[in-house]
């Protein structure tokens, strides 16, 4: 069963009769069609009757709908409005631009615009990395995305991709200090956005592509690492990587298995699945094993394959299986779903060694429900918040740019994640390591320092940071 999530609540402004009891027929109406009941506010009254906000959460929006349906058939009640709460916190958008400069006489005027500014620009002219003392460019990064792989929804566009880039801009503000500004392209042409990428790069201190679909976004990644001076990271491929590697670090300490020794199934071979595998072969992981719709990934198979899996199958599956999913868990130590809502058979899990572990990571639906896979497995993971050890790349991506940005690195390279996924799992300390604990809490606010410190440390250790790290602009 599908839990209660808050991003599916309502609001209904109803009109009830002022007599004992009718208030309470409608909380049991609620509870009846799959409500869970939230705050209740008297808003106004009329004749004999007064007017009440009463919140609902669902487990879904047919089930929010059903809510309301319910509600209206109530006789002598009647509803006036219905409001998702979700969409009114969005109204009019997430962000905004707050000034740090007070203009409050014609002195500070003429010094934050002209005539000073022009000061300001010559010695930018005369020196350009003074940019990154002068201007915002050594703490702005931008959030690319064309909408052509939005979360679970697919290809809905640069508009609608617009609030979920406002979203993460929110997270980078909040979880690492580092200003974020969603930039939505309204083209699919990697060369058209490669080049847009390019024009706009001086105004920014990094980039950060987000929900381009696969393949396409390995050759706009590869490209802009090559041909621009500041870092670029490519959220969808290595920010769920870095999480992933730092829960299953720690799951595996926790049923006693190394990382070396265990055998992975990747369920899912989109940006995230490859990034994933990419990034645990980098870190000494065992055997690999790809699947996706085609089945087991293997040398050689033709369906379903880009240049980019055809790579992936060299370095994985090293005797040859195949087959489906099912037929690659048979003796697997290690499932991580990356791919879509019930996409395996709870009966899948069963034939999994002992001490399994299953990160069925699909949003909002996993792979397979928690509750259907325990009988088989001793650590459990989703991206959900509703469940325990919720696997999320805001662990990564704030405090990877912090630290990136504290040491003005050139490039983000995989040392930096693999340090960037440790200083992740460090943040569990071993008395509250368990079944049920492998990954720190989003609002750990020691998660984005410990982070931007491991990735700063990294990034000069490897020759691409250019500063010594000091004490970080986000405090948390």
């Amino acid at each position: 069963m599908i839990k209660m999530n808050p991003s599916y609540s309502v609001v209904l402004r109803v009109r009830i009769p002022n007599r004992p009891g009718m208030l309470g027929k409608v909380l049991s109406v609620i509870g009846r069609a799959g409500g869970d009941v939230g705050a209740i506010a008297i808003v106004g009254f009329e004749d004999g009757y007064i007017i009440r906000d009463i919140e609902a959460s669902a487990p879904d929006l047919d089930e929010a709908k059903l809510i309301t349906a319910a509600v209206k058939r109530i006789e002598e009640i009647r509803v006036l409005n219905v409001a998702d709460r979700t969409l009114l916190l969005h109204q009019g958008g997430k962000l905004e631009v707050m000034s740090k400069v007070p203009l409050k006489t014609r002195y500070d005027l003429a010094m934050a615009y002209t005539p000073g500014v022009a000061r300001v620009a010559m010695a930018i002219h005369e020196s350009p990395e003074r940019a990154y003392e002068l201007t915002i460019k050594k703490n702005t990064v931008a959030i690319v995305t064309d909408g052509t792989a939005v979360l679970g929804l697919g290809d809905i566009g640069p508009r609608a991709a617009l609030p979920v880039m406002e979203g993460k801009a929110l997270l980078f503000k909040n979880f690492g200090g580092v200003d974020a500004f969603p930039i939505c392209l309204d083209t699919r042409d990697p060369e058209e956005i490669v080049k847009t990428v390019k024009w706009i790069s001086p105004g920014f201190g990094g980039v950060m592509l987000e929900d381009i679909s696969s393949p396409r976004c390995f050759g706009i990644e590869s490209r802009l690492k090559k041909e621009l001076d500041i870092p670029v990271f490519h959220s969808d491929q290595h920010s769920g990587a870095v999480a992933v590697l730092a829960g299953l670090s720690n799951a595996l300490r926790v049923v006693g298995k190394g990382l070396a020794e265990v055998r992975i199934v990747v369920c899912g071979l989109g940006a995230a699945g490859i990034g994933l595998i990419r990034l645990l072969g980098a870190a000494g992981a065992g055997p690999i094993i790809g699947c996706d719709r085609a089945g087991i990934l293997y040398r050689g198979r033709r369906e379903n394959m880009h240049p980019v899996k055809e790579e992936i199958a060299l370095v994985t599956n090293p005797s040859g299986l195949r087959g489906g999913v099912a037929d690659a868990l048979a003796g697997a130590d290690v499932f991580i779903g990356v791919s879509e809502a019930r996409s395996v058979h709870p009966d899948a899990f069963r034939q999994m060694a002992k001490d399994a572990i299953v990160f069925a990571l699909a949003n909002p639906v996993p792979e397979v429900l928690p509750g259907d896979v325990e009988p088989f497995a001793r650590v459990i993971a989703t991206g959900r918040p509703d469940y325990d050890n919720q696997i999320s790349n805001t662990l990564c991506f704030p405090g990877l740019f912090r630290g990136a940005f504290d040491c003005r690195a050139r490039e983000i390279n995989r040392e930096m994640l693999i340090a960037a996924a440790g200083a992740i799992a460090a943040c569990v300390v071993p008395e509250e390591l368990m079944e049920s604990n492998i990954i720190p809490s989003l609002f750990n606010r020691q998660v984005s320092g410990k982070v931007a410190q491991a990735v700063s440390e990294a990034a000069i250790r490897t020759g691409v940071g250019t500063l010594a790290h000091k004490q970080a602009y986000f405090s948390g």
